[in-house]
């Protein structure tokens, strides 16, 4: 078995697909017969799609907890503190490995882990 979809849904798309942009997605912007246009970038054979809130969303699911192991950790963390991201936890020793977690703008908490 494999994830091949993962949607997140936010009131702000654009802002959204910048923020994680910065630890390396890279998003097409487009949409599908009906559809919104969204967000949407790919990992491995995992597609990762920001969409704007349904129609009977008020707010975002802040419930969602996505991890992601990225190649280039130091320069990312780096990059996000200068760019004022939240961090809930700094760097540290897990027992899952090195990791920090931060906050997308929605209120999500991210996982990044040291490859």
């Amino acid at each position: 078995m494999e994830i091949r979809l993962l949607v997140i849904r936010t009131p702000d798309i654009e802002r959204l697909s910048k923020f994680y942009s910065l630890f390396g997605l890279t998003f097409d912007y487009h949409k599908h017969d009906k559809s919104p246009y969204h967000y949407s970038a790919t990992v491995d054979k995992t597609v990762i799609e920001i969409y704007p809130l349904a129609k009977t969303q008020a707010e975002p699911d802040k419930s969602l907890r996505l991890g992601f192991s990225l190649d280039n950790f130091e320069q990312t963390i780096g990059l996000l503190k200068q760019q004022g991201i939240t961090f809930t936890s700094e760097v540290t020793q897990s027992e899952f490995g090195i990791m920090a977690i931060i906050e997308d703008q929605d209120g999500r908490k991210i996982e990044l882990y040291k490859s």
